[in-house]
């Protein structure tokens, strides 16, 4: 059902449409209401009250799939300070409801007062974050380790569902579970992959969606630093969907990645799928989506297509990168350079220090020499990094 209309207080949609979706939900014998819209807790009520089944919005939605599709302890937790999160915003008007009488979905507060209630919540947040540190740090040393090294690293990343999984199990004859549905990867797995005798960590991670909550991303957030701290991120895009929708989808992608803070990361985007499609309108789509695309490559991750054009790809962006270390005074301009530098280039470490910031980056020739020019006139101390000098993260 759609309306447009200003959003009704205590429904979100108007009485007339009310009562069209108590009919409707009667009629086909619905199990549950779900809105695109987000929702207040009086208006899930409200509804829940006037079609008797529970009534949810896609946020809400976003985490029954993910609580179905994690099967690791880190991403249950993940998950959980998520709803708690959200809890913790509605817990007055929560307890509120739950005092009115049962509704779907409004079930198991109990006789908790508000504050009560509120603070037995931030108990928990607290306690999942605490446990949420050991695997963020064992992921660390991990990091640190697999630098020391010397391997390059590669996210996958993409809107769910694009194929990331199976492209992932194409390149290291993998067993990484694959499905047709959305989320199936939760959890970041990592395998060890060669390309012309180079060795690289190649690491699968959660996928993207259209409005992700900030909920989410605060709480997978360890999780996505897999994506931030990689020298090339590996974007895979279903290339069978309708241009528009690529468009869309494209856009929410690499939207996402600046969102959590890797847009200085190098990209190839892997378009996906080309066994679906026509040589028409493989030629087509890659001619309307090469300007905006970053380094297209025309795959099929289930059939093996062009995997080969796809590696090389990837070896040529990877050799090019040059890492470089730098220390600068602290001032107002520089700090403004300092900001550039996260989205020109992939910082993998900054440290401050005696009124100085010490960082060390990642980025294409041309753009190292760039920051080079600027560290220079601010008086500051610039260093290429090779294998013998080069300092872990």
């Amino acid at each position: 059902m759609e309306q447009t209309r200003q959003p009704d207080a205590r429904y979100q949609i108007g009485e007339g449409k009310v009562e069209e979706l108590a009919q409707l939900v009667k009629k086909t014998r619905a199990d549950k209401v779900i809105f695109d819209n987000p929702l207040k807790p009086v208006q899930s009520y409200n509804l829940a009250k006037a079609t008797h089944v529970e009534v949810i919005d896609r946020f809400q939605l976003i985490l029954e799939i993910f609580t179905k599709r994690a099967t690791t302890a880190e991403a249950l937790m993940q998950i959980k300070l998520a709803k708690l999160q959200l809890d913790l915003t509605q817990a007055k008007e929560r307890v509120r409801l739950a005092k009115k009488g049962e509704q779907p979905g409004f079930m198991g507060l109990g006789a908790y007062e508000v504050d009560v209630y509120y603070e037995s919540v931030k108990k928990e947040v607290h306690a999942i974050r605490r446990k949420l540190k050991k695997p963020l740090g064992k992921r660390s040393l991990h990091r640190k380790r697999r630098t020391e090294l010397g391997f390059s690293t590669i996210s996958l990343a993409g809107y769910t569902n694009s194929g990331k999984s199976s492209l992932f199990n194409a390149l290291t004859a993998g067993n990484v579970h694959v499905d047709n549905a959305l989320f199936t990867t939760l959890s970041t797995t990592t395998r060890l992959v060669e390309f012309s005798k180079k060795k690289f960590l190649l690491t699968d991670t959660v996928g993207f969606i259209d409005r992700l909550p900030l909920m989410l991303i605060e709480a997978f957030h360890s999780t996505l630093e897999e994506t931030i701290y990689s020298d090339l991120i590996l974007l895979v895009i279903d290339a069978s969907e309708p241009l528009s929708t690529i468009e869309k989808k494209l856009t929410i992608c690499l939207e996402t990645i600046e969102r959590i803070g890797a847009s200085g990361v190098p990209i190839i985007t892997a378009l996906n799928k080309i066994d679906l499609m026509s040589e028409a309108e493989t030629r087509e789509k890659m001619s309307s989506l090469k300007e905006q695309t970053p380094n297209p490559i025309l795959i099929s991750a289930l059939h093996k297509t062009n995997l080969e054009q796809l590696k090389q790809g990837i070896l040529n962006v990877l050799k090019d990168s040059v890492r470089a270390s730098l220390t600068i005074p602290l001032t107002n301009e520089t700090m403004g350079f300092i900001s550039s530098l996260f989205k020109n280039a992939d910082v993998k470490k900054i440290e401050y220090a005696e009124n100085k910031a010490h960082v060390v980056l990642e980025a294409g020739p041309s753009t190292v020499e760039k920051i080079r020019n600027h560290v220079q006139k601010l008086d500051g101390k610039f260093q290429k990094l090779t294998s013998e000098n080069a300092c872990p993260e």
